[in-house]
């Protein structure tokens, strides 16, 4: 770990739990907070780059983290996984919700089947994966819950509607959560990057005009990386963000 990075020793040892830990800002979240001596478990659908991250990590970190294989949208694998983590390891005192998928999709052809499924990954295991480490962070006098995001609904895209719904709503759920159980010490805020330049947008959606199109809206005219979210997501997690709770914090360089 680059010396110039935040050590948060707060995070040592503590067990994280993130969704979508395989691929994209969901593997730098990985790799960051095991380079912290955090104990971290996470879940993906996708085995091999997930594997291959652990395999990775392996004797350059306190702890290599764990990876089980889960598709979210099945709720009861996903709390079965929490559960096994909290029996291998202990109580969870951080939760990322991380894992989403942004897949564009027209509002003139949009199914009811397809709406369920989008809801079914981008917000449902949100509420229960929470759900599921509440009482484990109750045990531990408090925790952190942080919910991945996204700008897109409030710049009004119009080209993935369920998803920008989804995306909406982690937010009032963070309050939600904030509220019943603060009185818990477990911190719950939303983390919304703006347009961030992993591997599945640049060889999906960008090319260099939306990229410099992205520039011009931004005040800080310069690319959006993984780092950039990962380093507000260890923040969150410490213990130096202490009573900060029920908030939602952008970090897209001054977009919105």
């Amino acid at each position: 770990m680059s010396e110039s990075v935040a050590r948060y020793p707060s995070l040592k040892d503590k067990r994280v739990f993130i969704t979508g830990g395989g691929t994209g800002i969901g593997a730098y979240m990985v790799e960051r907070f095991s380079q912290q001596g955090a104990q971290v478990s996470f879940v993906d659908i996708a085995e091999p780059p997930s594997q291959s991250l652990c395999e990775k990590l392996a004797g350059k970190v306190a702890h290599t983290p764990t990876f089980i294989p889960c598709d979210i949208r099945n709720i009861a694998s996903l709390v079965s996984c929490i559960e096994k983590i909290q029996q291998q390891q202990g109580d969870i005192g951080v939760l990322i919700n991380n894992a989403a998928d942004d897949t564009r999709h027209d509002l003139e052809t949009l199914s009811v089947e397809y709406w369920d499924d989008r809801m079914a990954v981008n917000l449902r295991p949100c509420f229960f994966a929470a759900q599921a480490v509440i009482p484990q962070m109750k045990r531990l006098g408090g925790g952190s819950i942080i919910n991945l995001g996204s700008i897109s609904w409030r710049l009004k895209q119009g080209c993935m509607p369920a998803y920008t719904t989804a995306k909406a709503a982690i937010e009032g759920l963070t309050r939600t959560l904030a509220g019943r159980h603060g009185e818990d010490h477990i911190r719950v805020n939303s983390l919304i990057p703006g347009w961030v330049m992993t591997e599945r947008q640049l060889t999906r959606w960008l090319d260099a005009d939306t990229v410099k199109d992205i520039h011009h809206h931004q005040c800080i005219k310069k690319t959006l990386v993984p780092d950039d979210i990962v380093n507000t997501a260890l923040f969150l997690a410490a213990d130096d963000s202490s009573m900060l709770t029920a908030q939602s914090i952008i970090v897209d360089g001054g977009w919105v």
